[in-house]
């Protein structure tokens, strides 16, 4: 690091205080006190509660909405026990439907195309689980 010169350091000295130095601390939005002064820092603590928070609704929202398909236990155990395969393709399809427009086309397609491979699955294995109907035998000729 190299040193300034003389009188021009000592020119930008001041003995004035830093502005805010003699205020109270930092105030948030309607006045509530920010937990740190550093700006870092009360950013990494939002995002910390933020993902935290949107976790457990999530958990919380699946499971409501699998409740009403299943019973609650079997309804924990398929929001519990995913996989980290599963939970790592689940948050890189979120996370590319975020990035861009594309992104998102590209993820809703791939929604769109698995409800309709799921719809012609179930009306295939209806179709399977009807009866025929049966010829009649006698002929009324």
């Amino acid at each position: 690091m190299a040193r300034a010169r003389g009188p021009a350091k000592r020119a930008r000295r001041s003995t004035k205080p830093a502005p805010g130095a003699d205020q109270s601390p930092a105030t948030g939005p309607g006045g509530l006190p920010l937990p740190s002064p550093k700006a870092g820092t009360n950013l990494v603590i939002a995002d910390i509660v933020l993902r935290a928070a949107g976790g457990l609704l999530r958990d919380r929202l699946e499971r409501g909405l699998l409740t009403a398909s299943y019973d609650k236990d079997k309804a924990d155990r398929l929001v519990g026990g995913r996989s980290m395969v599963s939970s790592v393709a689940l948050w890189s399809a979120s996370h590319l439907a975020r990035r861009s427009p594309l992104g998102l086309a590209v993820v809703a397609g791939g929604l769109a195309a698995k409800v309709i491979y799921d719809r012609g699955k179930r009306l295939e294995a209806q179709r399977r689980t009807r009866k025929p109907a049966r010829p009649s035998t006698d002929s009324e000729s």
